[in-house]
Protein backbone atom coordinates (compact mmCIF):
# COMPACT_ATOMS: atom_id res chain seq x y z
CA UNK A 1 0.00 0.00 0.00
CA UNK A 2 1.82 3.10 -1.30
CA UNK A 3 5.15 1.42 -0.45
CA UNK A 4 4.65 1.92 3.30
CA UNK A 5 5.87 -0.63 5.76
CA UNK A 6 3.94 -1.75 8.82
CA UNK A 7 6.08 0.48 11.06
CA UNK A 8 5.29 3.55 8.93
CA UNK A 9 1.57 2.81 9.01
CA UNK A 10 1.66 2.37 12.79
CA UNK A 11 3.52 5.68 13.16
CA UNK A 12 0.95 7.44 10.98
CA UNK A 13 -1.89 5.90 12.99
CA UNK A 14 -0.38 7.06 16.30
CA UNK A 15 0.22 10.55 14.88
CA UNK A 16 -3.38 10.69 13.62
CA UNK A 17 -4.61 9.56 17.03
CA UNK A 18 -2.77 12.44 18.69
CA UNK A 19 -3.85 15.02 16.11
CA UNK A 20 -7.49 14.00 15.67
CA UNK A 21 -8.20 12.37 18.98
CA UNK A 22 -9.94 9.05 19.56
CA UNK A 23 -13.40 10.50 18.89
CA UNK A 24 -12.77 11.78 15.35
CA UNK A 25 -10.25 9.14 14.18
CA UNK A 26 -12.81 6.50 13.01
CA UNK A 27 -14.66 9.09 10.91
CA UNK A 28 -11.40 10.29 9.36
CA UNK A 29 -10.37 6.71 8.49
CA UNK A 30 -13.78 6.14 6.86
CA UNK A 31 -13.41 9.34 4.85
CA UNK A 32 -9.92 8.45 3.64
CA UNK A 33 -10.94 4.91 2.68
CA UNK A 34 -14.02 6.25 0.85
CA UNK A 35 -11.86 8.75 -1.08
CA UNK A 36 -9.33 6.04 -2.00
CA UNK A 37 -12.14 3.78 -3.23
CA UNK A 38 -13.57 6.59 -5.37
CA UNK A 39 -10.13 7.34 -6.83
CA UNK A 40 -9.67 3.67 -7.78
CA UNK A 41 -13.12 3.57 -9.38
CA UNK A 42 -12.39 6.80 -11.28
CA UNK A 43 -9.06 5.45 -12.57
CA UNK A 44 -10.66 2.18 -13.69
CA UNK A 45 -13.49 4.04 -15.39
CA UNK A 46 -11.08 6.39 -17.15
CA UNK A 47 -9.08 3.45 -18.51
CA UNK A 48 -12.25 1.74 -19.73
CA UNK A 49 -13.38 4.95 -21.47
CA UNK A 50 -9.97 5.34 -23.13
CA UNK A 51 -10.08 1.75 -24.38
CA UNK A 52 -13.61 2.23 -25.70
CA UNK A 53 -12.88 5.54 -27.44
CA UNK A 54 -9.49 4.69 -28.90
CA UNK A 55 -10.26 1.09 -29.80
CA UNK A 56 -7.32 -0.74 -31.38
CA UNK A 57 -5.13 2.39 -31.26
CA UNK A 58 -5.13 2.12 -27.46
CA UNK A 59 -2.61 -0.72 -27.66
CA UNK A 60 -0.33 1.46 -29.80
CA UNK A 61 -0.41 4.12 -27.09
CA UNK A 62 -0.16 1.62 -24.24
CA UNK A 63 3.03 -0.11 -25.44
CA UNK A 64 5.33 2.97 -25.26
CA UNK A 65 3.87 3.85 -21.87
CA UNK A 66 4.66 0.36 -20.58
CA UNK A 67 8.20 0.72 -21.92
CA UNK A 68 8.56 4.03 -20.07
CA UNK A 69 7.23 2.45 -16.88
CA UNK A 70 9.76 -0.37 -17.22
CA UNK A 71 12.55 2.22 -17.57
CA UNK A 72 11.31 4.12 -14.54
CA UNK A 73 11.30 0.94 -12.46
CA UNK A 74 14.73 -0.13 -13.78
CA UNK A 75 16.93 -1.42 -11.01
CA UNK A 76 20.60 -1.77 -11.97
CA UNK A 77 21.26 -4.26 -9.18
CA UNK A 78 18.44 -6.52 -10.30
CA UNK A 79 19.57 -6.29 -13.94
CA UNK A 80 23.14 -7.18 -13.01
CA UNK A 81 21.97 -10.04 -10.79
CA UNK A 82 19.73 -11.35 -13.57
CA UNK A 83 22.56 -11.06 -16.10
CA UNK A 84 25.06 -12.85 -13.88
CA UNK A 85 22.73 -15.61 -12.72
CA UNK A 86 21.08 -16.27 -16.10
CA UNK A 87 24.30 -16.09 -18.13
CA UNK A 88 24.75 -19.86 -18.20
CA UNK A 89 27.90 -21.85 -17.43
CA UNK A 90 31.23 -20.02 -17.30
CA UNK A 91 33.42 -20.14 -20.42
CA UNK A 92 36.33 -21.88 -18.69
CA UNK A 93 36.15 -24.06 -15.61
CA UNK A 94 37.51 -22.44 -12.50
CA UNK A 95 39.83 -24.62 -10.43
CA UNK A 96 40.14 -24.19 -6.72
CA UNK A 97 43.67 -23.98 -5.30
CA UNK A 98 45.07 -27.36 -4.37
CA UNK A 99 46.31 -26.37 -0.95
CA UNK A 100 46.89 -23.26 1.13
CA UNK A 101 50.23 -21.58 1.58
CA UNK A 102 52.70 -22.92 4.09
CA UNK A 103 53.97 -20.53 6.77
CA UNK A 104 56.52 -18.12 5.30
CA UNK A 105 55.65 -19.02 1.66
CA UNK A 106 54.82 -16.12 -0.69
CA UNK A 107 51.75 -16.34 -2.93
CA UNK A 108 52.32 -16.69 -6.67
CA UNK A 109 52.13 -13.48 -8.72
CA UNK A 110 50.65 -13.21 -12.19
CA UNK A 111 52.67 -10.40 -13.78
CA UNK A 112 50.39 -10.27 -16.82
CA UNK A 113 47.39 -9.51 -14.63
CA UNK A 114 49.02 -6.70 -12.67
Amino acid sequence: MFGLSLEHLATLLVAALFVLGPERLPGAVRGVSRAARRAREFAAGAQERLEAELGPEFEQVRKPLQDLRALREFDPRAALRRHLLDAGPPAAPVRAPAAGLRPGERPPVDFEAT
